[in-house]
């Protein structure tokens, strides 16, 4: 059979699902994704909201990431720097802190910031010169204990704990305890000093855009749920049947495959709320972390601090939320508003937008970096794909769609006969 001929389906556009279909074609197959939504993306999306460019949830590219190197063309994207560090607020006072030898501005705010002790800096700088040396396999091979405990064994200040390390990477994390593997400690710390912490011009969006606009034998049919896939057949949810020789289910599977029903992946949620103001309270593209034990905000951004494609009127700030809480949308913006002013002095804050991301990371453990294209296959036709396969990252989502890319080329090409199938997806 010509290997245009032969139906391979891939279930969500995200972008796992994305570089699925792209390792495909570059092999020489002519994929279908099946996408739920009305866009490209997942978790990658952004919109357009009274004229100002809106991601889902505060995100940014970490130019590091191997995955991300291989994939993506940075030029275009037009990747807007974010300063390394973060200016940090508490008792109504702020201070900014950072990696003075990729920032020279920062040296003296560092320095002299009381933020930890000078024990707590020249730790820092340790664990920088080690993650430096460490590969991304030694990271992934080392026992796992919770970040938390991690940086207690390397003998941090409860100050330092508390002021920096948490709010920063529960930021990162979307939980506010560091419960998260050392090993993403590790990664993520590492790929922060390897590289930048960026954002497109247009929005993380452009990423999912980027992806798809590269895709040239590939179909795409959007707004067409699945409501179940078993070998060489996928149900929609409107109850029609597609013949499918092999899909990849690049996205929960659990919900999909009868044999998977007990084995859904555990989730971790946030909320980021946009608004906007009249003035910016950070000058720099930084991150603003919020440094107190008893509020609700983990950490802001002025979206408007960079160059955007969609501007608005004034600045635009995004402000996320990682602890649980009860509270309905109104009293949830009511509140952070006023945690913006008690914490931040930012006055009259004008609500834009809430996005309450209930899937925003995998709740994983035993993280890896790195799966065999063998292990992501479920049955002689299913292949598995997406970020919770292996860490909740981009780059991840990447390595785990080529992988699952991979399977499938793999069993065609160890010899499997597949009947064709005759019927033609309508």
């Amino acid at each position: 059979m010509d290997k245009s001929a032969y139906k391979i389906h891939i279930i969500g556009a995200g972008v796992s699902g994305l570089i699925a279909a792209k390792v495909l074609e570059n092999n020489g197959y002519s994929p279908t994704i099946i996408e739920a939504s009305a866009s490209v993306g997942g978790r990658v999306k952004s919109d357009t909201v009274q004229g100002y460019q809106l991601d889902h949830g505060f995100q940014v590219l970490l130019t590091s990431y191997p995955a991300a190197k291989k994939y993506l063309d940075f030029k275009p994207l037009a990747l807007q720097e974010l300063v390394p560090g973060a200016t940090i607020f508490k008792n109504g006072k702020s201070q900014t802190i950072g990696d003075p030898l990729r920032n020279l501005s920062l040296v003296f705010p560092t320095l002299f910031a009381s933020i930890g002790n000078f024990s707590d800096k020249l730790k820092i700088l340790k664990l920088n010169r080690h993650l430096k040396k460490k590969s991304i396999s030694a990271i992934f091979k080392t026992p796992e204990t919770t970040t938390l405990a991690y940086l207690q064994k390397l003998g941090f200040s409860e100050a330092m704990l508390q002021d920096f390390f948490k709010p920063f990477f529960s930021g990162i994390f979307l939980e506010p305890n560091l419960d998260t593997s050392s090993r993403m400690f590790e990664f993520v710390y590492k790929m922060f000093g390897d590289g930048l912490a960026v954002i497109p011009k247009s929005g993380m969006q452009a990423i999912s855009n980027q992806l798809k606009k590269g895709l040239k034998n590939t179909k795409i049919h959007f707004e067409t749920p699945v409501k179940s896939v078993k070998n060489e057949i996928i149900t929609l949810q409107d109850g029609s049947e597609i013949e499918s020789h092999f899909t990849i289910i690049a996205t929960e599977a659990s919900d999909l495959v009868a044999n998977l029903k007990n084995q859904a992946t555990a989730w971790k949620s946030c909320d980021t709320l946009y608004f906007e103001t009249s003035k910016r309270t950070l000058q720099k593209p930084i991150i603003g972390l919020i440094a107190d034990k008893n509020a609700l905000i983990n950490n802001l951004f002025y979206h408007s601090s960079v160059a955007m494609e969609m501007k608005g009127d004034k600045e635009l700030l995004s402000v996320t939320v990682v602890k649980d809480h009860d509270l309905a949308a109104k009293k949830l913006i009511e509140k952070v508003a006023k945690e913006l002013h008690v914490f931040c002095g930012i006055v009259h804050p004008k609500f834009i937008q809430h996005y309450q991301i209930k899937k925003a990371l995998p709740k994983l453990s035993n993280l890896q970096y790195e799966l065999s294209s063998t292990e992501t296959k479920l049955t002689s036709s299913i292949f598995l794909a997406g970020d919770q396969l292996l860490n909740g990252s981009l780059n991840a989502a990447m390595i785990a769609g080529e992988r699952a890319a991979m399977g499938v080329i793999g069993t065609l090409q160890d010899g499997l006969i597949v009947d064709e199938l005759t019927s033609e997806y309508s």
